[in-house]
This record gives C-alpha cells, sequence and structure tokens, in this order.
C-alpha cells in the first residue's frame, strides 16, 4: 500500500508541465486575471467622479452657500412686526382725546400653506373679512415670505377665524398678530384739528401728523425658527427687538371749552345757512394757548373716510377724483388752512398803528368826516351805512361805527409803508408756527403795489386774506399789553415707558405796540360793545370789548360775504379772545358781523367766562355793596416825567403828560398821591414850564351801567370810584360840573334802577 501511494516529485511536475488546460479552466483563468489598463481607467473614471463631487460640494459651500443658507432661513424663520402703540392725545384738564385700542393683524406666510389647502383658506379669508377672493387668492399663492390679509382685526372676527382653523385643522402659515387701532372717545370733538390716521397708524392731518413721529414711537420685531410644523427649532435663538411705544402729548385744548365753542358754531351755521360753514378760535392773551379750535362741517373721527352729513347727499354723484378733493376739504382745518378777507375786524389793527405812531388820538372831535362814502382816485368806496351818514367823528366813535371813510382816512395819514411795518410787527406776513398740519400764510399787495385805492381798502379790512389764527393772534397781542405771543397747541409731552415730561414753554414774540396804546384801544373796543355796533356782543355780568366785521364779496375773485365778530373779556384783565367768522350766511338775518356774528361770541363768552371761575367785573346786576379792585396812586413827584411814566403804566394807570421833554422832573400829579384807582384809570403828570391845567365838565352817568359809566368819564380823562351794583342812582360831582382832568367822579349803583326799566 505504501508503494501505490509514494509519486514522485519529478512525475508531478512533468504532468503539470505537458497537461492542457480545458475550455472551462481556461475561462476560468481569463476572468480572475485584470488587465493594467482596465485598472487604470477605473480608477480614473472614480476619481473624476469623486471630484465632482468635490467640486459641487465647494460649489454649494462657497458659491451658493449664502444663498441656500437665505433660503432655509425663509422656509424655516418666521419674522413677525410687533406694532408700537401710538401715543395718546390728552386735553388740557386730561381728557383722553385720541388713544389706541388693541387690536389684531392678520397675516400669512404663503409658502408655508400647502398647495391643497391654498384656496380653501383664501376662500375663509374673503368670507370672514369680507375681502375680493381674487385678490386674497393672490397673495396665498405670492412667493413673498409674508404677506398680510387684513389689519385693525376685532376680537370677534379674529375669534370666528380661530375657531376655522381649529375645524379645518389647518394652522400653517397663518397668523395672528396683536396691533393697535386708533380711537377716539369724543367722535367729532376737535375733528378738523386732531386729525386724521391712515391704516397704518401713520398721521396724515391735524396734530395727528404734525407730532407724528412724536406719537408712533418704533415697531418691534420678533424672528424665530420654526419647523414644517411651525414649532420652535431646539435650540434656536429668538432675535426679539422690543417695541418703543409713542409719546403721549397734552394739548392746551379744554374739551369743555371746545363743546362750547363747537355747539355755538354749529347752530349759528344751520340757523343763517352758511353755504361755507364758519369757524371759531379761542385763545388766551396772556399765553398765547388755543382753548379751542373748531371748524363747521367736521366729521367722525373713528371713521374719517367717511361722508359727513353735508357731503351725503351729493356723494355718490361726484367722480372719484371729486371725492377725494371732497375729502380733503371735510378734513381740513380752515381755521389755519384757509385764507379770507377779515373785513372790519382789522380796523383794530390800522386804530393800533395810528395811536401807536401818534398820528391819532383817542377822542378828538371832530377828527373824521363820513359823507357815506370817500372818493379815492376817482372811485367811489362806500360806507356800509351809506345812506344814513356818520358826519363828523372820533376815532372811538368810527370804530363804535365801523366807518369805512374814517379808516380810510386814518390810513391815509399813516401811509402804506407804516403799516406794513406793523403788519410785520404783528406778524401777519409769515406763519404763525401754530404746532399743527396745514398752515398757510396771507396774502397781501408788494409794498411797490400799494396804491391809494389798495391803501384805502386794506385799512378797513378787504382786497387782502390772511387766516383766522394770524387776525387772532394779533388781536390778542392787543388784548396782552401790546405783547405778541406764539400760539400754543401742545404743552407737555410725556415718555409712557420712563414717566418723564417735556414742557413746552409759552413763547414771547415781541412787543409790538406799547402799553399805553393797548390800553386805549381796549377802551375804545369796549365802547364798541357798550355803546355800539358791537351791543350784541354783551355778556351779561362781564365788561367785554370787541369788533364786528363784514367783508363784501370780489366779484373778481367770486368770493362771499364773511360776517365776523372778536370779542375780549374781561377788559381790565383779558383772559379769552373769542373770533367767530360765518362763511356765506344766507339766512333771513342778513349779513352783517354784528347781527349774526356778535350775538353767538356772546353765547360763548357767557358759558365760557363762568367755566374758568371768572368773576363778574360789570356790576350791572346783584345786590349789596361790593366795590370793584383799586390800586393805591403812587407819589411819582420829583422823578423824571420817563421815570414816572413807566413806574405808572407798570402799576397798571395810563399816564397822560404836559409837554414833550420827559428829562423834566414831575411838579404836581392829579389825581394826589394815595388815592384809589381802579386799574387802567388816567394819571395826569405836570412838569415846569408844563402846567396848564385842562377842566371837563362831567356828564350825565344816571341810569348807566358800570362800564357805561367809566367809558363816558375816560372819553374826558376822569376817573371813577364805584359803590354798589346795578345802575347808576347818583354822582358826585353832579352833572355839569367843571373838574380839572383825573378828578375821581364818585358813582353809587342800585339795581331798582334796573328793573325800573
Amino acid at each position: 500500500m505504501n508503494k501505490k501511494k509514494k509519486i514522485s516529485k519529478k512525475n508531478i511536475v512533468k504532468k503539470t508541465s505537458s497537461q492542457k488546460a480545458s475550455p472551462i479552466e481556461k475561462k476560468r483563468a481569463n476572468t480572475n486575471t485584470v488587465k493594467p489598463k482596465s485598472l487604470l481607467i477605473g480608477m480614473m473614471c472614480c476619481f473624476a467622479v469623486f471630484l465632482l463631487l468635490i467640486i459641487r460640494l465647494a460649489f454649494l459651500q462657497f458659491v451658493q452657500g449664502s444663498e441656500l443658507k437665505e433660503a432655509a432661513n425663509r422656509q424655516q424663520s418666521t419674522d413677525r412686526i410687533i406694532s408700537a402703540k401710538r401715543g395718546n392725545i390728552y386735553d388740557s384738564t386730561g381728557k383722553l382725546l385720541a388713544a389706541s385700542a388693541a387690536v389684531d393683524t392678520i397675516s400669512i406666510n404663503p409658502s408655508k400653506i400647502e398647495e391643497e389647502n391654498k384656496q380653501k383658506v383664501a376662500q375663509a379669508f374673503s368670507t370672514i373679512f369680507e375681502l375680493d377672493y381674487n385678490e386674497v387668492l393672490e397673495k396665498v399663492n405670492s412667493e413673498d415670505s409674508v404677506e398680510t390679509i387684513i389689519k385693525k382685526v376685532e376680537q370677534d372676527k379674529v375669534d370666528e377665524l380661530e375657531n376655522w382653523m381649529k375645524t379645518n385643522e389647518i394652522y400653517s402659515g397663518i397668523n395672528i398678530d396683536e396691533d393697535v387701532k386708533r380711537y377716539y372717545p369724543y367722535g367729532n370733538l376737535a375733528s378738523n384739528l386732531i386729525g386724521v390716521c391712515n391704516t397704518d397708524n401713520v398721521g396724515q392731518e391735524g396734530i395727528e401728523l404734525k407730532w407724528n413721529s412724536i406719537l408712533s414711537g418704533t415697531a418691534g420685531k420678533l424672528l424665530s425658527l420654526e419647523d414644517g410644523n411651525q414649532d420652535l427649532l431646539p435650540d434656536s435663538n429668538e432675535n426679539y427687538v422690543p417695541a418703543q411705544n409713542g409719546s403721549n402729548i397734552t394739548l392746551t385744548i379744554d374739551a369743555n371749552i371746545q363743546t362750547i365753542a363747537e355747539k355755538y358754531l354749529k347752530q349759528a351755521c344751520l340757523e343763517n345757512k352758511c353755504g361755507n360753514g364758519g369757524t371759531v378760535i379761542i385763545m388766551q392773551p396772556s399765553t398765547g394757548d388755543i382753548l379751542a379750535m373748531a371748524t363747521y362741517p367736521d366729521f367722525d373721527l373713528n371713521s374719517p373716510r367717511e361722508p359727513n352729513a353735508d357731503l351725503a347727499s351729493t356723494w355718490d354723484t361726484l367722480s372719484q377724483e371729486e371725492q377725494l378733493n371732497a375729502m380733503l376739504k371735510m378734513w381740513r382745518n380752515r381755521a389755519v388752512s384757509d385764507t379770507y378777507e377779515p373785513g372790519s375786524t382789522f380796523k383794530i389793527i390800522t386804530a393800533a398803528v395810528g395811536l401807536e405812531e401818534g398820528i391819532v388820538a383817542t377822542d378828538t372831535a371832530n377828527d373824521f368826516t363820513c359823507i357815506g362814502h370817500e372818493i379815492v382816485n376817482g372811485i367811489q368806496i362806500d360806507c356800509w351805512r351809506s345812506i344814513h351818514t356818520h358826519g363828523s367823528q372820533t376815532l372811538r366813535q368810527a370804530l363804535m361805527n365801523s366807518c369805512n371813510p374814517a379808516l380810510i382816512q386814518l390810513g391815509r395819514r399813516i401811509g402804506a409803508p407804516t403799516l406794513y411795518k406793523y403788519y410785520d410787527a404783528f406778524g401777519l406776513f409769515n406763519e404763525t408756527g401754530i404746532a399743527t398740519s396745514g398752515e398757510v400764510s396771507s396774502y397781501f399787495w408788494d409794498l411797490e403795489d400799494v396804491g391809494n385805492v389798495e391803501l384805502a381798502t386794506m385799512s378797513f379790512g378787504q382786497r387782502f386774506r390772511i387766516t383766522p389764527i394770524q387776525l387772532i393772534t394779533a388781536i390778542s397781542a392787543v388784548a396782552n399789553d401790546g405783547v405778541l405771543m406764539q400760539p400754543r397747541l401742545v404743552k407737555e409731552i410725556e415718555n409712557p415707558d420712563t414717566g418723564a415730561i417735556t414742557t413746552i414753554d409759552s413763547t414771547k414774540v415781541r412787543q409790538v405796540i406799547s402799553k399805553e396804546t393797548a390800553s386805549k384801544l381796549m377802551d375804545m373796543l369796549e365802547s364798541v360793545v357798550e355803546e355800539g355796533g358791537g351791543s350784541n356782543g354783551q355778556v351779561k355780568g362781564y365788561s367785554v370789548a370787541g369788533k364786528t366785521g363784514t367783508a363784501e364779496p370780489d366779484e373778481n375773485e367770486g368770493s362771499y360775504w364773511v360776517a365776523s365778530f372778536v370779542g375780549i373779556a374781561p377788559v381790565q384783565n383779558p383772559e379769552v379772545v373769542v373770533l367767530l367768522a360765518l362763511h356765506d350766511p344766507q339766512g333771513p338775518n342778513g349779513h352783517q358781523g354784528g347781527t349774526i356774528a356778535a350775538p353767538v361770541v356772546s353765547q360763548i363768552l357767557s358759558e365760557v367766562l363762568p367755566y374758568l371761575g371768572i368773576p363778574s367785573d360789570d356790576l350791572s346786576s346783584g345786590e349789596g355793596n361790593n366795590t370793584v379792585e383799586t390800586i393805591t396812586l403812587t407819589d411819582v413827584r420829583n422823578k423824571t416825567v420817563a421815570e414816572a411814566k413807566k413806574i405808572l403804566e407798570n402799576a397798571g394807570f395810563t399816564c397822560i403828560i404836559s409837554g414833550t421833554d420827559t428829562s423834566l422832573l414831575v411838579t404836581d400829579q392829579m389825581p394826589k398821591p394815595g388815592t384809589s384807582l381802579i386799574k387802567g384809570a388816567s394819571v395826569n403828570l405836570y412838569s415846569a414850564g408844563n402846567e396848564t391845567r385842562v377842566s371837563q365838565q362831567v356828564p350825565n352817568l344816571k341810569g348807566m351801567s358800570y362800564a357805561q359809566a367809566r367809558n363816558a368819564l375816560k372819553a374826558k380823562n376822569l376817573n371813577i370810584h364805584i359803590t354798589g351794583n346795578g345802575y347808576v342812582l347818583s354822582q358826585d360831582p353832579m352833572e355839569g360840573t367843571l373838574v380839572e382832568e383825573g378828578t375821581v367822579v364818585n358813582v353809587t349803583l342800585k339795581s331798582v334802577i334796573q328793573d325800573s326799566h
């Protein structure tokens, strides 16, 4: 056995080398053999693919990286605006006039709304919010990251949307964000002054526009990352920028006074069928504070884009452009944005210039003559009372009669250059700078174009145009001892987050006329109301100074009648100035300012003065032995005339000086030192060589009111001491007695005189 199994190495080798391979073996050998060329090609292909991947990754990373990252952020991030709360507006007593109420804004992220839900979402929005379906669908299909569907949504609509989302299990891409809506608690009150905001809470008119940067604040923002189900991604950082709320502002307007002014303005416009409405402004002369400013017709601040009652009847007949213009006109604050011819109220300014320049005195007999008209360059300019002429007049009488020829004569004496100098000083050539939008300036002729006719009409307030705010600001300077104040509408700004308050102080512009001139003018204007054409402006229990105005139409300008009245009360210490203008009155009572405007100002003052707590100073009613407040006269003898004059005027008296040399010493004064005198009383000063005394006859005062008696005596440079209430029962010295100028006449009042009338 062992021999059979033994095989020699030689035989094995031989067989292997000589034996041929079978076909199967050949195939197997070919399969297991890889040629070097094929291997190289394979390796090169692999390398190429790998290289392409590297290039692609590099391209994505370095070329498209930022773009892809931004796209990913757009898909995953939610960017929402946090609305700032617009600041509140308060009146001077703290009443809320404008506020921001919490509402919601509905927005979408179109890319996050599933394709099969888009039409359903658009239909839901259009149904719930009453929107156009096609417009909503366009937003739902938008490629923008965020689209706003509707703003200022009330809570009931939000609840309806949330119920729909819950029922349909559709949440992705729909945002409900907190927002604010402007709200005005008093509706129409001070609408043209406060103004309106657009749907983005940006001011468009009035206070809302002028103070928009203060009221609006700065919106905040919330940026967060979410997955497809709108769940916050873990470890993502929220970027939250808080909103900065707007500041609150406090106006000088008093809502109660504003209500009074609007009530009587509306009543006057309706009763007198004023085709172009009317305006009223109430100003405190010492500070320039606007206590009320109203325009009629007004509108509802909570629905500013709905036509008011005046527009509603013709609204549908107007074109789109006409509707827009009508809406802008409805919003406009005509007290600052419209000009008009002031008429005879402007005679106050002409008289002030004449007095200040020493061209005219208050009570010079036969100073002016009225024959019913004045001929200027061959043109006849009529007095309003052309049939029954005014004849010879003093300046006081000319104002009481509102005589055009007298003021034409005064304007001629003054001359255009001097008038223009004072117009500029009174601020009539420039905007007042009142802190609301839309203020315009006046329209005057260039000085070189002012001829005799222009000078004549200008002197009594016609053929030029100013704004109501310019006129009342100028007249308030007369009531403020000649000092012009800038109108003030906003007095405080409050930061709601810190509570810090910034006060806006009153601004004195300049001294326009002297205190003495202002006092003389106030005295004459009181005569206008007590005994002249402004008698309908009287207020029981109060002294009132004022002036009527009736501007007639200019056929070349297509203008209309404007009836106006300005009232100042109380006379001795003015607290309010009221200017009322009625445009295009067509009612049965005519168009004269003294007839239809003065009674309205009287009604306003009769409520405003007691509301402000201003005590009566007329003593023409009531019982008892009341006396007006008096000031003890200082001894100014042995002082220079200039020094004495300054001392007395600062104390509230009016000085009458003999002679022109103010460097001389005062040798005597009348009344004597220590006499008790009312504010505004006349004091005569005498110096060496100028001691001529003037005598006056004491007038008959019986039956007069206190104000009438005071004016009658002041016209003769006599003073008054009053006891009691009612009307003059007795006087001392008696009627007809010759007394020295400055003498004090003692007057006793009794109410029984009033009862017998």
